[in-house]
C-alpha cells in the first residue's frame, strides 16, 4: 500500500526557523507510529498570504505563533468563546474547510508556570509584571487573573493603563516577584538581546519566566538566574499546548 498524499499539519508564523514544532511532532509521528502524516512549517512574510496555505486539502490543522495569533482570526470560520474572550488563537482545526480556532496556550502556560509557585511562602501577596502587549500577553493575563494574582503590563511605548520600562525600578521590583517575558526578545539568533530592566535589583525571591525556549536560557534568563531568581523557559508550555493541539486534531 502506498501513500501519496500524507495528512498535513504545521505551524504558522513569520521568521519562524528557531521553532522546534516540526522536530516535536515529526518525533511524536515516528515514536507513536502515527504514518501517513507530516507537519510542516508555514513561514509568511504576512498574513494575507494564509488563503494560499488553506487551499491545501490534505492540511487538517495547524498550530499558529507570533506575529499572527491575532490577526488570523478573521480567516477562521468559527473560535471557541475561550479563545474569543482572549482575542488570541494558536490552534486552528480545519474540517471540510470549516476552520475552528482554539487556544491550548493557556493550558500549556498555567499548567507549565503554576507548579512553581509553592517556592513563595506567602503567595497570597504575589504580583507579575507580564513584559509585552501583543497576543500572548493576552493568554497570559487571562491565567493569571484565574490564579487570582494582580499583574501589570510592560510596554515599550508609553500607554494609559501599563507601564513602561522606563518605570521599573527598585521599589517596584520588591513589589512585583513575578517576571514574565510574553516578547520575542531574545529569541534565536538575536541571543544577545534581553527585556531592558534593571536586574541589579533582582533577588531569589524572584521568579523569571520566559515564553522563549530556543536557546534553552535565553539572557533574560541568564541575568536573573545570577541573581539568584527561579527561573523558567517556555519548552514545557511548547509541549503541553502541542499535545493538547494533537487532541483536538484527533476529535
Amino acid at each position: 500500500m502506498t501513500y501519496d498524499n500524507p495528512i498535513i499539519y504545521g505551524l504558522i508564523g513569520k521568521n519562524i526557523q528557531y521553532s522546534f514544532s516540526r522536530k516535536f511532532f515529526l518525533e511524536k509521528f515516528e515514536k507513536e507510529s502515527i504514518i501517513n502524516v507530516d507537519y510542516k512549517i508555514f513561514d509568511l512574510p504576512k498574513i494575507e498570504d494564509i488563503p494560499c496555505i488553506f487551499q491545501n486539502p490534505y492540511l487538517k490543522g495547524c498550530n499558529v505563533t507570533i506575529p499572527y495569533k491575532t490577526s488570523i482570526i478573521p480567516f477562521l470560520n468559527e473560535i471557541t468563546s475561550e479563545a474569543k474572550y482572549i482575542g488570541s488563537v494558536n490552534v486552528i482545526k480545519i474540517n471540510n474547510k470549516c476552520k475552528m480556532g482554539f487556544n491550548t496556550d493557556v493550558l500549556g502556560f498555567e499548567n507549565s508556570f503554576k507548579k512553581n509557585l509553592n517556592q513563595f511562602t506567602n503567595k497570597k501577596n504575589l504580583k507579575a509584571l507580564i513584559l509585552g502587549t501583543g497576543s500572548v500577553s493576552k493568554t497570559i493575563s487571562f491565567v493569571l487573573n484565574k490564579l487570582q494574582i494582580p499583574y501589570q503590563y510592560v510596554s515599550r511605548k508609553k500607554n494609559i493603563g501599563f507601564l513602561s520600562y522606563e518605570d521599573i525600578n527598585k521599589n517596584l521590583l520588591e513589589e512585583y516577584k513575578i517576571i514574565i517575558n510574553s516578547t520575542p526578545v531574545g529569541t534565536y539568533p538575536n541571543v544577545n538581546l534581553c527585556p531592558s530592566l534593571p536586574y541589579r535589583y533582582i533577588s531569589n525571591e524572584h521568579y523569571f519566566y520566559d515564553l522563549v525556549y530556543n536557546p534553552n536560557k535565553t539572557l533574560f534568563l541568564k541575568k536573573a538566574e545570577e541573581k539568584g531568581a527561579f527561573i523558567k523557559n517556555g519548552l514545557e508550555m511548547l509541549y503541553l499546548q502541542a499535545e493538547e493541539s494533537w487532541k483536538i486534531w484527533q476529535i
